[in-house]
């Protein structure tokens, strides 16, 4: 028994060993190289479909192979293709809101009005449309919440609030923004509902960003998944306006924008036409069909049970591209979105191929594209896994690491839905760290990176952000320089590398990651949500479909 145990002890201590070496390859050095690599201005930003895409895919499968991982996608291949469509919208263009026929508002493009056609259509005039504000615009039988109460919304523009209720005592989860609150869930329910247009009224604080970002996002190329039938709908245009031109459309109503603002956080809110006001718009768009690229590696498990099970990390590569100068500066080299996440998930994958005789599952590396337009890299690859869902037990999500020090505190959000909380709890208490939920709940960051395309086909999801309770800095350093100067930088030309970063936070979290995913990896069982959590019912069905 004694000669048992101790060949057991050493076992354990060759594995501990052979982790430390690992993790000694993750250094402040091994993270900025590939960041410095990726948000270099030869790549152009790394927008979908362009050559700094190319530039970006190629130095991605060359690290893979110089790693020692095999393709991911099978047959010897690296690259997953992603089809999708390319949409620009002619800027040329603005919402007229008439009375009686006479104009009282012209809304101009881009400065307090972003949209573009629906779907594929290639012109829309939309003429004299009664224009209705619906609150947030959420149907939600199980909230027993519906801002419709029963309204025919066809040839109307629907006008609706950001986010979704927050503080309520029920329904909600509180102070949590779901993907209720989502531009994208308001676009899909106004089409469901057969609605001409969808507004979304633009604050910061219901955003999360200013209105900057999106005329930087929304305001380029777009890019949606290529559909695989024919689309038909009723929706012409979707988009945006800003809180100026909403205070002023209302005001032409003579309504209160404010009041109504609040109105809408009740159950009992019911739609308000905003009178005889009446909205048109003209808009052109040109398509093109695109190929974006995920790239998969693997470094493959070695149990003859669980080998064919996985973990995928994921990252994006991609960013916003060449957009308009400022300051002379035409370039978003996204250092931070994405090309530290990017980095980070190339660090671990270096890792876990030196680990890799120990490794019981296999761990999938898998760097996507067109986030920025939608998650539409890992929507894809979510749907189209190389694997069956019900056999990869985690997604890890990798998306702006900690670049400004180290920190006592780590954020986990969607903190409480998986069987991962115990495990990232207890790797945290190992180094005297501890685990945070989401600081910020009302912004939704659980339904804004890819990680929530591999939640929603039922894949437990991890996706750890960067504490705020930094170590060796000034008093309130997240508030007054951290936070500052994220905002500032945000899709903007100026995320690059600054004086301001230090990367001995990324390199403490990613040590952190390793540890947590290896524990996934060697764990007896697959990781579950929490029960009764919203993907839990895909993911058992998944499972079910392996039976």
């Amino acid at each position: 028994m004694l000669a048992v145990a101790g060949v057991f002890l050493s076992n354990c201590n060759s594995v501990e060993r052979d982790i430390d070496k690992a993790l000694a390859h993750i250094t402040v050095e091994s993270i900025q190289k590939h960041i410095e690599f990726l948000s270099e201005d030869a790549l152009m930003g790394r927008a979908p479909a362009t050559e700094g895409e190319e530039m970006t895919v190629k130095y991605l499968i060359s690290e893979f192979e110089r790693m020692g991982l095999k393709p991911g996608m099978g047959d010897g291949n690296w690259i997953q293709e992603v089809p999708v469509i390319g949409q620009t919208t002619d800027r040329n263009t603005s919402l007229r809101i008439t009375r009686g026929g006479r104009q009282v508002l012209n809304i101009p493009y881009f400065t307090d009005l972003m949209a573009s056609p629906a779907l594929d259509q290639e012109q829309v005039s939309i003429r004299n449309a009664e224009m209705v504000y619906v609150g947030y615009g959420i149907v939600a039988p199980e909230e027993n919440w519906d801002d419709y109460k029963g309204l025919d919304v066809r040839g109307k523009i629907l006008v609706m609030k950001n986010s979704n209720p927050m503080g309520l005592e029920d329904g909600f989860r509180g102070n949590n923004r779901l993907y209720y609150g989502r531009w994208s869930y308001k676009y899909e329910i106004a089409q469901e509902l057969g609605a001409i247009g969808v507004l979304i009224i633009h604050t910061t604080p219901t955003a999360g960003y200013p209105w900057a970002v999106v005329a930087n996002s929304f305001g380029r190329e777009r890019f949606t998944l290529k559909p695989e039938g024919a689309s038909e709908a009723a929706t012409q245009i979707s988009g945006w306006l800003s809180s100026r031109a909403s205070m002023q459309l209302f005001d032409a109503a003579g309504l209160d924008l404010g009041e109504l603002m609040e109105a809408a956080d009740s159950p009992d809110f019911t739609p308000v036409s905003l009178g005889n006001l009446r909205g048109s718009i003209d808009m052109k768009a040109t398509y093109k069909e695109l190929i974006l690229k995920n790239v998969v590696g693997v470094v493959e498990g070695n149990d003859p049970i669980y080998k064919d099970e996985y973990i995928v990390f994921s990252g994006h590569h991609d960013h916003l591209g060449i957009g308009a100068p400022v300051d002379g500066d035409s370039i978003y080299n996204g250092a931070h979105d994405n090309a530290s996440g990017t980095s980070a998930v190339l660090n671990l994958a270096e890792a876990f191929s030196k680990v890799q005789p120990h490794l019981k599952r296999s761990m999938m590396f898998s760097l996507v594209g067109g986030e920025e337009s939608g998650l539409l890299g890992s929507q894809y690859f979510a749907k189209n896994p190389p694997v069956p869902a019900g056999r990869i037990s985690a997604n890890v999500n990798l998306d702006m690491i900690n670049v400004y020090g180290l920190t006592r505190d780590i954020v986990s959000i969607g903190l409480g839905r998986t069987s991962m909380d115990t495990i990232v709890e207890e790797e945290a208490s190992k180094t005297d760290r501890i685990i945070v939920s989401d600081q910020f709940p009302d912004q939704g960051f659980f339904y804004r990176s890819d990680h929530f395309s591999f939640a929603r086909v039922g894949i437990p999801a991890l996706y750890l952000n960067p504490g705020v309770e930094y170590v060796g800095k000034p008093e309130n350093y997240q508030e007054e320089y951290v936070g500052p100067e994220m905002s500032r930088r945000y899709h903007t030309v100026f995320d690059e590398i600054h004086d301001g970063w230090d990367l001995k936070g990324a390199v403490e979290d990613m040590h952190m990651v390793f540890r947590v995913a290896y524990r996934i990896n060697q764990a007896d069982a697959l990781m579950s949500w929490t029960p009764g959590d919203e993907f839990e019912a895909t993911r058992l069905q998944s499972l079910s479909e392996l039976e």
